[in-house]
């Protein structure tokens, strides 16, 4: 079976157990990446039943990251919900409930506690969204390849919550610089969910006390011309057609336990 994303960081990560780097981007991985949640039964409209195993102390979901784990693990098609990392995290926490992550089916295989689960869903850490006016974009320096990395995987999961997005330096009015994530054509109910996004990547590359800032600008506005010919582009995933939604599509109506 292949070596997956997530068993080389995992993999990465048991190697050196003090490498905070290491194990901080396992994290960035998995929670930037598309898992399979064990259900109990099938889902139904927008609720999911998740398969719990209640161990002695405490009470866990499992995830995989591909479907034939799943099936491996279980032995017989079964039932799940393919959700980001970032969605069955927030919506595991405020049951108190652990995770099981590729158990018995991966080199990768690993046991989080509910603290863990907490932790992943809160980071909380946000850039500032742009108030200031922007005097000159300039080409982005001297940013960690860790950061990039991590930027890139999460907003590889924003599917169809904005167009692209372009990472500049900025000189601003007040005489301060720094640099600016510029979203064009973000939809309007998805800024806070962007802006977190780049929280999500200072924090998983190590960047805690780092800040980027965050703009969000019209195709048809001119500093989306500007951004463009200077910036770092990111190309944001959009939404294929489908007839029917399935159970965590939207990231503003994720499923519902039950």
């Amino acid at each position: 079976m292949a070596e997956t994303i997530l068993d080389a960081a995992h993999a990465a990560m048991q190697a050196d157990v003090n490498d905070d780097a290491a194990r901080l981007h396992f994290y960035e991985k998995l929670v930037g990446s598309e898992l399979f949640l064990l259900l109990e039964s099938e889902p139904e409209d927008d609720q999911i039943t998740p398969h719990v195993f209640d161990l002695t102390d405490e009470s866990f979901v499992l995830i995989f990251d591909r479907e034939d784990r799943l099936t491996q693990f279980t032995g017989i098609t079964s039932p799940y919900a393919a959700l980001s990392g970032r969605t069955v995290f927030q919506l595991l926490a405020p049951q108190g409930l652990g995770v099981g992550f590729n158990l018995d089916v991966a080199p990768s295989s690993i046991l989080l506690p509910a603290e863990a689960v907490d932790w992943l869903a809160n980071m909380e850490i946000a850039p500032d969204e742009i108030s200031q006016k922007v005097e000159k974009f300039n080409a982005p320096k001297g940013l960690p390849e860790a950061f990039l990395s991590a930027l890139d995987t999460r907003l590889a999961a924003a599917t169809g919550l904005a167009d692209l997005a372009y990472l500049v330096a900025a000189d601003y009015a007040n005489g301060s610089n720094g640099h600016l994530l510029g979203f064009v054509n973000a939809r309007p109910d998805a800024h806070a969910a962007l802006t977190q996004t780049v929280a999500q990547a200072l924090v998983f590359s190590g960047l805690e006390a780092g800040t980027i800032d965050v703009g969000f600008f019209d195709a048809a506005n001119p500093a989306a011309a500007k951004l463009a010919k200077c910036g770092l582009r990111f190309d944001l995933p959009q939404p294929q057609v489908t007839t029917r939604s399935a159970p965590g599509s939207d990231p503003e109506k994720p499923p519902i336990l039950r």
